[in-house]
């Protein structure tokens, strides 16, 4: 793991504002997800999200005594985004999420950082960096960096059935290791619920996550089974039938068509 990237992400200048203001009412904050990932890989992050065992209203308190800006459009879900030298910190209470259905959830608050991490999809996108450098891991989401595996938390059936994008996301999050190791079973229990999801996510959903797969480092892993022949994987055939089925050209000709581009 990159301990040299970790330094980085926690020595700019904004992220040590956002502990400082925090640390000293002795409250805890940690990055979380995908900048810590990303840290770990070695690889710039863009996007910083915050935990922190502080219900809304007082990260709000904590942010106007010390004058920084914020937007609490996303107050309902336990999260307010801070804005600290132009860069925008989404800080959200830790939580439970319950009844979720889709996109949609109700959420409890709680002060257990393993019940915040067990709502989350994946292990690599489970782990607390706090301001010392120290890793909160629950689910041996480091290992799993080492061994390029992307697993999900918790009984994936389930996990993807509270949330149907998550199976699209997880072929994004392949796109990230050079030589992803696929996990046994995986792939016919994502077949099985893929037609199912069109009933849950929109068109313009599924294309805006089919292109960030286009950014990610090894972006062939989310399109092909296999480098060499070039099998397109399932979903990708069962998307496009669902979008000439819809009559989503948008998707058809400024998404999935770019996918040829890459082999071509």
């Amino acid at each position: 793991m990159n301990n040299y990237s970790i330094s980085i992400l926690l020595n700019q200048s904004s992220v040590k504002r956002l502990f400082e203001i925090f640390e000293n009412k002795r409250n805890e904050v940690c990055l979380v997800g995908g900048c810590v990932r990303d840290a770990l890989l070695g690889k710039k992050t863009k996007d910083i999200d915050i935990a922190a065992n502080i219900e809304p209203n007082k990260i709000i308190r904590i942010l106007e005594k010390n004058n920084i800006k914020y937007e609490d459009y996303a107050y309902k879900y336990g999260s307010i985004t801070a804005i600290i030298e132009d860069h925008k910190f989404q800080i959200t209470t830790l939580r439970e999420d319950i009844n979720q259905t889709g996109r949609h959830t109700n959420i409890i608050f709680t002060d257990s950082w393993k019940k915040d991490a067990q709502r989350r999809d994946f292990t690599i996108n489970a782990l607390y960096l706090n301001n010392e450098g120290i890793i909160k891991d629950f689910f041996k989401g480091q290992e799993h960096l080492k061994e390029n595996r992307l697993e999900f938390i918790g009984n994936m059936e389930k996990r993807i059935q509270e949330d149907f994008l998550r199976i699209f996301r997880y072929y994004r999050f392949l796109g990230i290791f050079q030589n992803s190791r696929l996990i046994n079973g995986y792939e016919e229990i994502l077949e099985y619920y893929c037609v199912e999801s069109f009933k849950y996510l929109s068109n313009d959903l599924l294309r805006q996550e089919i292109l960030k797969m286009f950014h990610s480092s090894f972006s062939l892993n989310s399109f092909f089974k296999n480098k060499n022949n070039k099998e397109k994987r399932f979903w990708i055939k069962l998307t496009k039938d669902h979008f000439i089925k819809t009559h989503y050209a948008l998707g058809l000709n400024n998404c999935l068509n770019k996918i040829d581009l890459l082999v071509n």
